[in-house]
């Protein structure tokens, strides 16, 4: 990079500085971010010594990425004391930092030290547990609310995973004329937000991807969605091959829609293109508020389709399966009936997706589609207040009290939903480690049915001892 690229950078640009301790990743996020390997990334910690900066974006949002070198203690002559002024340089001009942790490792000592340094300059701070991916990481990931600077954003920097959730948790600091809302009047200072009523669907275009196998009618039901040949389509399989994004009015409301290329199972999938356009659909569905799953209805459903949907609740993300091509569909009844059993077995995890139908070729069922999908984004953002939940709560261990294994009871004192877009929750109690998965699959699915989450991805996590949301 020449000096006239390191120096042209708009003065005024806000600046996001990477950090954290050695090997959690800083380096594979800012090339993630600038779009480019600019930074050496490797296993061996400290290869990060400098602070390197580059023009990024997320989405909509533009600003300059600075990477720093992992927090090390040390000397100020010495060479980590060195590294360590660099960092403090980037933190000091800094907009916002990301405070990043590995989410595999869970929080260290290191850690606790250097979210301690940060707390006392006073920098805007957003909280990022990289390494996310896989259910080995979500110990760890509960971890970070311990910090106490609340919900951390889970992502996986080398795959492209949780960046449209690090642009939600972004965008406030870098956009902050856009997320100040003007608050109503009458809205006490006394009332707790966690009590007040729960907030309006988010604002923006709902954001929905049309996901699904190969040749199942996506870029067909975009077009007749859109009333124009806005793609191309044709009885090959395969014909999309990178996502297309269109900005949408519905009835007054905006969309963006994604259409992404066909995901075969992975065994076929050999050529380098291929590769690239399946990682290409998965980063579509980690930006999607809603995905919808798209079903050819002459093929009824595959086992890759449910691969597809555990993708896609995986992710947090609000799913609809839709089986397409209705009007050529044979013994209908049967059909949907089959279809419906098979998902019930197949996500037992989640009951209730929604399960629509519809013709990409004649319009039918894409009015109900599109109901469904702003109906299913509200519930998705919604958030339920604390006293409503613990009523809830309350009501469901009353039902069905918590075993006590060895003869040792175990208590469960309160819940609280930490974020939303998924809806996580956490609940507090004594040795919650011993309680059976049984008995976490009893609440979650109790939350589902008796609070209008039903067919949507909870998270819901428990924790012992100490309550890391009180500050006191």
């Amino acid at each position: 990079m020449s000096m006239k690229n390191i120096l042209d950078f708009d003065a005024d640009a806000p600046r996001v500085a990477i950090v954290g301790r050695p090997n959690v990743g800083k380096s594979t996020l800012f090339n993630r971010l600038v779009g480019k390997r600019l930074a050496l990334v490797d296993d061996q910690p400290g290869v990060t010594r400098d602070r390197r900066e580059g023009r990024a974006s997320l989405f909509d949002l533009d600003f300059v990425a600075v990477d720093t070198a992992g927090f090390e203690d040390g000397s100020d002559e010495s060479l980590s004391g060195r590294m360590r002024a660099q960092t403090e340089a980037a933190v000091a001009r800094a907009t916002v930092a990301m405070l990043v942790y590995d989410a595999r490792a869970g929080i260290t000592p290191l850690d606790e030290h250097f979210a301690g340094w940060l707390r006392r300059r006073g920098v805007p701070l957003v909280l990022v547990a990289n390494k996310a991916e896989g259910l080995q990481a979500e110990a760890g990931l509960n971890e970070g609310h311990a910090l106490g600077f609340g919900e951390p954003v889970g992502l996986s920097a080398e795959h492209g995973l949780g960046l449209a959730d690090l642009y939600q948790a972004l965008a406030p600091h870098l956009e902050p004329e856009a997320a100040v809302e003007a608050e109503p009047d009458g809205a006490g200072d006394d009332a707790p937000a966690e009590d007040m009523e729960a907030p309006e669907p988010p604002p923006g275009p709902l954001k929905i991807a049309i996901v699904g196998r190969p040749n199942a009618g996506k870029s067909t039901l975009i077009n007749r969605l859109l009333g124009e040949q806005r793609l191309v389509t044709g009885p090959e399989a395969g014909i999309t091959r990178d996502s297309i994004t269109i900005d949408w009015d519905y009835d007054g409301q905006p969309v963006r829609l994604v259409d992404t290329a066909g995901l075969r199972k992975r065994a076929r999938v050999t050529e380098k293109l291929e590769k690239l356009s399946a990682a290409d659909t998965k980063l579509a569905v980690d930006f999607a508020e809603v995905v919808v799953l798209l079903l050819d209805a002459t093929q009824g459903l595959e086992s890759q389709d449910l691969r597809i949907a555990d993708m896609v609740l995986s992710e947090g993300r609000a799913l609809i399966i839709v089986l397409n091509k209705w009007d050529v569909a044979v013994d209908q009844s049967r059909l949907f009936n089959g279809v419906r059993k098979a998902l019930d077995d197949g996500l037992s995890q989640i009951k209730g997706v929604p399960l629509l139908t519809c013709s990409g070729a004649t319009g039918k069922g894409l009015e109900t589609l599109m109901q469904v999908a702003f109906e299913t984004r509200t519930r998705w953002s919604r958030r339920v207040p604390t006293s409503a939940l613990n009523r809830w709560f309350e009501a469901a261990i009353a039902r069905n009290p918590p075993p006590a294994p060895g003869g040792l009871r175990i208590k469960l004192r309160y819940a609280t939903q930490v974020a939303s877009r998924p809806p996580t929750f956490v609940v507090f109690g004594n040795r919650t480690d011993a309680l059976p998965a049984s008995y976490a699959r009893f609440l979650t699915n109790s939350l589902a049915a008796d609070l209008d989450f039903g067919g949507l991805p909870i998270r819901l996590s428990f924790r012992g001892g100490r309550n890391p949301f009180n500050k006191g």
